[in-house]
C-alpha cells in the first residue's frame, strides 16, 4: 500500500519538528502579533503603531541568500545562514527609510532534518532579534524529488512602515557636493558567491582549509553573516537623503538606484581599506578592480547620501557606536548623459 511517507514525505517527523520550531520562534514574539505560529496566516495588530505616523505606508521586501547556501551545506554549518536571510530583507527595507515590523520565511528541503532545520530557524530568530522584529510565520516544505536529500533553499519576506513624507530616497533634495558615506560590511555578505565558488573550484581549495591571513577555516570566513544595519541606521535616518544597500551589482549598480538623473557618484577608490577577503579574491581569482566593484561590496555594506551640514552629526553617531564609517566621495553634476553614474577617482 502506498503512503505519503513512501513517497519521501514524513508527516510525523514534520509535525515533531514544527513543534520545536514554534518554541524557538516564540523568542521573537511581540505584543502586536495576535496569532500563533502554525496558523493558516499571521495577524499583526497595527492599530497602536499606526498612530505614530501621519500617513503610514507599508513597505515590503523579499529576498534569499543565493548560492552561499551551497557552502553552508557543504561544510554542514547552518547556524548563521538564517541571519543572512533576515539581513538581506531588512537592509533593503531600510533604503526607503522604513522601520521593519515582521518577518516570514520559506524553507524547502528534499528531506527534513532536525540537525539542519533547527539551526537555520535559530539563525533567523537571531536575525529577527537584531532587527527587533517578530518572526510571525512562514512555510516549511519537504519536497522529495525537487531537492536532493542534503540540499535546501531559503526565502524571506519582511514588512515595515514609513511615513509617506519621509520615504527615501529624497532625490529632490540631493545636490552636487553632498557626501557619499560608506558603512563597513561584515564580509562578503550574501552576493557574488557563484564567482567565489568558481574561484575556489579553480584553485582546488576546500572550505575546510585555513585562510592565509588567520586561523579561520574558509567556511567560517565565507559564512560570516551579513551585517544587519537596523540599529545603526534608524536613529539617524532623518539626517540622510538616500540609502543604498550594496548587494548584487556592487557599488557600480546599486548607488545609481537612489540618485536623480542630474547627479552622479564620484568615489575616491583609495578612501577605504579593502578587507583581506576581497584583496585575496581579486589577486588569487585574477579579477580586475572594475569587476570586483560591480560584483562584491568590497568592504562597504551600505551607502548614505548626507548633506555637508549633517556629516558631523552622522559621523559622531557611528563613532559612539564604534562602527567604522568613511566619507568615500561626493555627488557631482552630470554634464554628459553618456557618462557612467558612478565614477572612481
Amino acid at each position: 500500500m502506498n503512503t505519503y511517507a513512501k513517497s519521501g514525505v514524513d508527516l510525523e517527523l514534520y509535525n515533531k519538528l514544527i513543534k520545536e520550531v514554534k518554541l524557538i520562534v516564540e523568542e521573537t514574539k511581540k505584543e502586536e502579533v495576535i496569532s500563533e505560529v502554525g496558523s493558516f496566516s499571521a495577524l499583526f495588530d497595527f492599530a497602536t503603531l499606526g498612530k505614530k505616523y501621519d500617513h503610514p505606508v507599508l513597505v515590503s521586501s523579499a529576498d534569499g541568500v543565493g548560492t552561499k547556501l551551497l557552502i553552508a551545506q557543504e561544510v554542514n554549518k547552518h547556524d548563521t545562514i538564517g541571519a543572512d536571510l533576515v539581513a538581506m530583507c531588512v537592509n533593503d527595507l531600510l533604503t526607503q527609510g522604513a522601520t521593519p515590523l515582521f518577518f516570514l520565511d520559506y524553507f524547502a528541503a528534499g528531506v527534513l532534518s532536525k540537525d539542519v532545520l533547527l539551526p537555520v530557524v535559530q539563525g533567523i530568530v537571531e536575525g529577527c532579534k537584531q532587527a527587533k522584529i517578530a518572526l510571525v510565520g512562514g512555510e516549511t516544505a519537504e519536497m522529495s524529488g525537487m531537492y536532493s536529500n542534503s540540499h535546501y533553499d531559503l526565502a524571506g519576506f519582511v514588512v515595515g512602515v514609513v511615513d509617506r513624507s519621509k520615504i527615501l530616497p529624497s532625490c529632490d533634495l540631493m545636490k552636487a557636493g553632498d557626501y557619499i558615506v560608506g558603512l563597513e560590511s561584515s564580509g562578503v555578505h550574501s552576493n557574488g558567491f557563484s564567482l567565489v565558488r568558481h574561484i575556489f573550484e579553480d584553485l582546488d581549495i576546500g572550505y575546510n582549509d585555513s585562510s592565509p591571513w588567520n586561523d579561520q577555516l574558509w567556511g567560517e570566513v565565507l559564512l560570516k553573516p551579513t551585517k544587519i544595519y537596523v540599529d545603526s541606521l534608524l536613529p539617524i535616518v532623518s539626517q540622510v537623503k538616500g540609502i543604498a544597500h550594496i548587494t548584487g551589482g556592487g557599488l557600480v549598480d546599486n548607488i545609481p538606484r537612489i540618485l536623480p538623473k542630474n547627479l552622479l557618484a564620484n568615489i575616491n577608490i583609495n578612501s577605504w581599506k579593502w578587507p583581506d577577503i576581497f584583496l585575496w579574491l581579486a589577486e588569487e581569482g585574477k579579477i580586475e578592480k572594475g569587476e570586483m566593484l560591480k560584483t562584491f561590496n568590497c568592504g562597504i555594506g551600505m551607502i548614505l547620501i548626507v548633506d555637508p551640514e549633517n556629516i558631523q552629526s552622522v559621523e559622531n553617531h557611528f563613532q559612539k557606536r564604534r562602527e567604522k564609517v568613511e566619507v568615500i566621495g561626493e555627488l557631482n553634476e552630470v554634464y554628459n548623459p553618456s557618462l557612467d553614474r558612478v565614477v572612481f577617482s
